[in-house]
């Protein structure tokens, strides 16, 4: 009788639960504010004598272009027009209060010659070049020390061309790291939304120490085997909003980033207050979304729902390694479906990339208060590869209302982690056996949230109380 009230009990919860959606800042992070401004001043790409042949090299065109518009940068603002056609153009830089609006049947395509990809110094956060000491190649799209910057259109494509820079990376040939697409710094109020990106030499879209992003409604594609092409980075970045986007990429389908190893911990610039929403996608060799490796800015308050991977090698992963620091916390992943997925949660804790030799060793992760709740998977082969650190603190690690189609004997592999489950199955391993209910739940990002956020404490309170 007594497990059959238990039953009852757990069953409550969750339906009490499931009535409920988080609301931390969603809606007014989410909110575009300046998408519907009319730029007072606007000039089309032709009009400074870009030819759209494909073949013409069009880069001080568009340099031209926001030249003459940044003269309109104090008068409310300009917008770049790019109409169909095929625009071959080298990196070139956005200004402030700017629109670069891309028709249906525009593409802006990136140079296969690295020279009209400058290169510029690495991230202070990094140290380096991500894949090779000294600087990196500068982004086709970039811009810095900016605020109000819209990139979109009409469903334009931005193609980076990038399988010269995969063959190059492949062959070891490459003097500098690769660029990535599209790459905002230090920057605010930024809206990447309505657009198509394909074949980027590396990440897709990375902005680095901005705040106030927006990207909605994007495609990001390139060949499952395309090496590291994630598709959206936020970086050393808070307050950012990501959804209704699609992307199949080679690697992460969003990866969040803080730095790296001592760089990362002396420039102390988290990624925080980051949403994800209505995401579909998959990939060969990534996860659909990723924390770090790249962590030790730290990385808190990430909260992502209505997520759809399929055809994958992992649903969702936790990455970092001794020496990288940092903290990973309060992050909430909820509504999460998964078909045909290698690994549907995965810490892995033995990225041992490092900048350079001076990193701490003994500079541990902390990682705490990380929530899953209503995950369904079907063809799952691994339900979760949960590993921490040894004499590291990996703990809060919370498992509500989980159901795993498995065609593996060992569901689950977990070792130098804590927490707490509730409803999951198949069975859970050792160190989360401890229900959440009725004693933990305040340990759970989130949970204890639902409740307050409600505008109904009364109604909850008696599933509590003991």
């Amino acid at each position: 009788m007594k497990s059959f009230f238990s039953l009852v009990y757990l069953l409550l919860v969750l339906a009490f639960f499931s009535h409920i959606t988080w609301a931390v800042k969603g809606n007014s992070l989410c909110k575009q504010t300046g998408m519907g401004e009319i730029r007072p001043h606007s000039v089309t790409i032709t009009e400074f004598g870009a030819v759209g042949d494909g073949v013409t090299l069009n880069t001080k065109a568009f340099q031209n272009a926001i030249f003459y518009l940044n003269s309109f940068a104090d008068k409310g603002g300009a917008k770049l027009f790019v109409p169909a056609g095929r625009w071959l153009t080298g990196s070139f830089d956005l200004i402030s209060h700017l629109t670069l609006w891309l028709d249906k049947d525009a593409i802006i395509l990136g140079s296969m010659n690295s020279d009209d990809w400058p290169v510029v110094d690495p991230l202070p956060s990094y140290g380096r070049g991500r894949e090779l000491p000294g600087g990196r190649h500068r982004s086709l799209i970039y811009g810095r020390n900016l605020t109000d910057v819209i990139i979109t259109g009409d469903n334009g494509t931005f193609d980076g061309q990038g399988s010269v820079w995969w063959n190059w990376f492949r062959s070891k040939t490459l003097n500098y790291t690769r660029p990535h697409l599209v790459e905002l710094m230090n920057s605010t109020g930024v809206v990447i939304s309505n657009l198509t990106f394909l074949n980027s030499p590396f990440w897709t879209i990375h902005p680095v120490y901005c705040s106030h992003v927006i990207v909605q409604d994007v495609t990001i594609l390139a060949p499952l085997d395309s090496p590291n092409t994630d598709g959206i980075d936020p970086d050393s970045s808070d307050d950012v909003c990501i959804e209704d986007c699609y992307i199949s990429t080679g690697d992460d389908l969003i990866s969040i980033k803080s730095g790296w190893d001592e760089y990362g911990i002396s420039f102390a610039r988290p990624s925080r207050n980051i949403i994800i929403r209505r995401l579909t996608g998959h990939n060969q060799n990534g996860s659909g979304i990723a924390i770090g490796s790249e962590m030790s800015g730290g990385v808190s308050e990430v909260y992502a729902e209505n997520i759809y991977f399929f055809n994958s090698s992992t649903g969702i992963i936790l990455k970092t390694a001794r020496g990288r620091g940092g903290y990973v916390r309060n992050i909430y992943i909820s509504n999460v479906t998964l078909v045909g997925v290698d690994t549907a949660i995965f810490f892995n804790s033995n990225f041992s990339q490092h900048p350079d030799e001076f990193y701490d060793p003994n500079s541990l992760p902390v990682i705490e208060r990380i929530t899953f709740k209503d995950v369904i998977g079907d063809n799952i082969k691994v339900a979760g590869l949960l590993k921490g650190i040894e004499g590291d603190s990996f703990r809060h690690i919370c498992l509500l209302n989980i159901t795993l189609d498995v065609t593996t004997k060992s569901p689950w592999n977990c070792s130098n982690i804590q927490g707490y489950s509730s409803l999951v199955s198949p069975e859970i391993c050792e160190p989360l056996k401890e229900s959440i209910y009725p004693k933990h739940y305040s340990d759970c990002y989130l949970l204890p949230n639902h409740l307050r956020s409600s505008g109904n404490q009364n109604k909850g309170s008696w599933l509590f109380s003991s």
